[in-house]
C-alpha cells in the first residue's frame, strides 16, 4: 500500500532524512519511532505530499507522490503533530467543511460526517464548539477529520502528545480498531505507543533507518544471545563459577539470588542449566526466558548510532 523508495530530504545544506526505504502493507499497523529530531515529522511531510522529495519517490496505492501528489492526497488521511482547527466552528460543521474540502459528493456528506462522529465517539459533543473541547476530544476531531472521507491510508504524527493516560489509552484503542481495515503509519517516540498498538516497526535515528521488522520479531533478530533468567538459592561465587563453565554460556550476571544467563542464541541450554543447578545441591526457585523489549532495542540501536557517529 506505501512504499518508501530510497527517499532523502534534504533543508539547504542539512540532511533531514537519507536514504530511507520500507513499505507498509495494506490493512498494517505500522510504527514510526525515533528519538525527537530523528526526521519522524520529515518523513511524514513528504509522504503526504507537504514536502516534496530532494530525491528518491513515495509511492501510496501505486501513485507517485512526485508526479501524482493530487492522487497520493485524496488516499491519505493526516494528523499533524499540533492540528489547526477553527475554535468557533461546532464540530458537525466542521466535519462538513472538511468533508467538502476533501470532496466529499454533496449527497454523501450527511453519511459520511455522521459515521466519522459514531467511530470517533464524538456524537455528544458534535454540536459543542470547537474550543470548548478537552484535549483529548479535540484529537479525536483531529482523528476525525482524517477519516471523514475514507481514505485507505491514515497517517499519525505523534497522535497522544500531551493526552492523559485515560486519553492516551481511548486514542490507542481507536486506533488499533483501524487496523485491518486501514493502513496506519504511527509516528511517536513513546515506547508503549508502538508495542501496544502496532504490528510492525521501523526505527529512525539521525535521519537514516536502523532497524525493520514486525514488532514480535525485531528483538530476536536484532539479539546475539539468549537471555535466561534464574532464582537460585545458593553461594553466589559458586554458582556463578558453575554456570560460566558450561559450553555455549557468553557471561552470567548476579543480583543477589537472581541470575541473567547470556546463552549462545541457537543453543537450547534451559534443560541442561537446570539440571546443573540441582545437581549442584541449590535451589531452583524460578527459571524463564527474557526477551528484549522494544526500550532495550530502540535505547542499544540508538546508543550504537552515536557511537559509530562519535
Amino acid at each position: 500500500m506505501i512504499k518508501i523508495d530510497k527517499v532523502t530530504k534534504m533543508y539547504g545544506q542539512n540532511v533531514a532524512v537519507k536514504d530511507v526505504s520500507f513499505e507498509v502493507g495494506k490493512g498494517e499497523i505500522l510504527g514510526f519511532l525515533g528519538p525527537n529530531g530523528a526526521g519522524k515529522t520529515t518523513m511524514m511531510r513528504v509522504i503526504t505530499g507537504f514536502f516534496p522529495p530532494t530525491g528518491g519517490n513515495v509511492f501510496v496505492d501505486g501513485h507517485s507522490v512526485v508526479s501524482e501528489p493530487l492522487e497520493v492526497k485524496k488516499r491519505i488521511g493526516y494528523v499533524p503533530e499540533n492540528p489547526s482547527m477553527y475554535k468557533d466552528m461546532r464540530v458537525y460543521d466542521y466535519l462538513k467543511f472538511i468533508s467538502a474540502v476533501k470532496g466529499v459528493p454533496k449527497p454523501d456528506v450527511k453519511k459520511s460526517v455522521e459515521k466519522t462522529i459514531e467511530t470517533c465517539s464524538l456524537g455528544t459533543y458534535a454540536r459543542r464548539r470547537i474550543g470548548e473541547l478537552s484535549k483529548g476530544y479535540r484529537q479525536r476531531l483531529a482523528l476525525a477529520q482524517a477519516l471523514v472521507n475514507d481514505p485507505p491510508v491514515l497517517i499519525l504524527d505523534e497522535p497522544t502528545s500531551g493526552l492523559d493516560p485515560k486519553q492516551i489509552h481511548e486514542i490507542r484503542e481507536l486506533i488499533k480498531s483501524m487496523g485491518g481495515e486501514k493502513t496506519v503509519v504511527l509516528s511517536t517516540h513513546i515506547l508503549p505507543e508502538v508495542s501496544m498498538t502496532c504490528s510492525k516497526v521501523v526505527i529512525i535515528n539521525d535521519g537514516e533507518i536502523v532497524a525493520v521488522d514486525s514488532t514480535e520479531n525485531i528483538g530476536q533478530s536484532l539479539t546475539k544471545s539468549l537471555q535466561i533468567e534464574m532464582v537460585v538459592e545458593g553461594p553466589t561465587d559458586k554458582v556463578v563459577e558453575s554456570l560460566s563453565k558450561m559450553e555455549g554460556i557468553e557471561k552470567v550476571k548476579s543480583t543477589g539470588i537472581t541470575y541473567i544467563i547470556d546463552v549462545e542464541k541457537d543453543k537450547e541450554l534451559r534443560a541442561l542449566i537446570a539440571r546443573k543447578i540441582v545437581e549442584s545441591g541449590y535451589g531452583l526457585l524460578e527459571m524463564k526466558t527474557r526477551s528484549m523489549s522494544l526500550e532495550d532495542i530502540f535505547l542499544r540501536l540508538v546508543t550504537e548510532e552515536e557511537g559509530g557517529n562519535s
